[in-house]
């Protein structure tokens, strides 16, 4: 496959950006998009250019680090599916890609693709810890769950935080990723002492890192790689309602 490429470039967080055209060639469809621009950097590399920044880490679709805009599509064509896992058989030969990093105010370009996502990490951080037993471990059928729950919880923990519902939201909102952070723990008995002191502290950090509201859009969720559930949003906004009506700080 030949491809053409439109891939933003900037060379740091003060410097101004812009498109610049390549020319990716003899490209197998079996590779993944990250094995597309590894075999665009080595030809940058050889002709002594700067290769072009991007974040990657584990390609398995668990780290949540590969964050690219792909023809105006978080993470791509394919729904459910992290840019680390698109193969280039997604595509056609001669097509021309737009490759941009995610677009928020709360996620600054560090350099060309790289944003700075640490906005997500104080969001996490602000939520506490939970409460849990020290000593010996429970036995399991001791602690009674119901299997919605564990499922509803284990489906909000497939979180990644990769910003894919960031990027895609018209408000650059962060609600879907904080919602499934409070829901998977909310849903849990070791998540109860600190469930509505969670939900308040994440979504007053999630405010001050200058995330847009959500208003229903519904993008988040479809740029999700791991589908995050809209319900997830629901149940936040309903922890944060019950939080700010009992008033509580711990």
């Amino acid at each position: 496959m030949n491809l053409t490429l439109h891939v933003w470039r900037q060379a740091g967080p003060d410097a101004p950006g812009k498109m610049v055209k390549y020319d990716a060639r003899d490209i197998s469809p079996d590779m993944s998009f990250l094995e597309m621009l590894d075999v665009v950097n080595e030809g940058l590399t050889e002709r002594g250019d700067v290769p072009i920044a991007f974040d990657n880490d584990c390609r398995e679709g668990i780290c949540g680090m590969c964050s690219l805009m792909i023809n105006g599509v978080a993470h791509g064509p394919m729904k459910g599916t992290a840019t680390c896992q698109l193969h280039m058989r997604s595509f056609k030969d001669g097509d021309t890609i737009y490759i941009e990093p995610w677009r928020a105010r709360a996620f600054p370009v560090l350099k060309d693709l790289v944003v700075d996502r640490t906005a997500f990490d104080r969001i996490i951080q602000a939520g506490g810890f939970i409460t849990a037993p020290t000593g010996g471990a429970q036995d399991a059928n001791s602690v009674l769950i119901s299997k919605e729950s564990v499922d509803d919880a284990m489906d909000a923990a497939a979180c990644i935080a990769c910003g894919a519902c960031v990027a895609a939201c018209p408000n650059a909102s962060a609600s879907l990723f904080t919602a499934a952070k409070i829901t998977h723990l909310g849903l849990l008995p070791q998540g109860q002492p600190e469930r509505y002191h969670r939900a308040l502290a994440m979504i007053e950090q999630m405010d001050l890192e200058h995330f847009g509201n959500c208003t229903w859009h519904g993008e988040c969720h479809e740029a999700c790689p791991k589908e995050i559930s809209l319900d997830t949003i629901t149940r936040m906004n309903r922890d944060y309602i019950r939080a700010r009506t009992l008033g509580t700080r711990s």
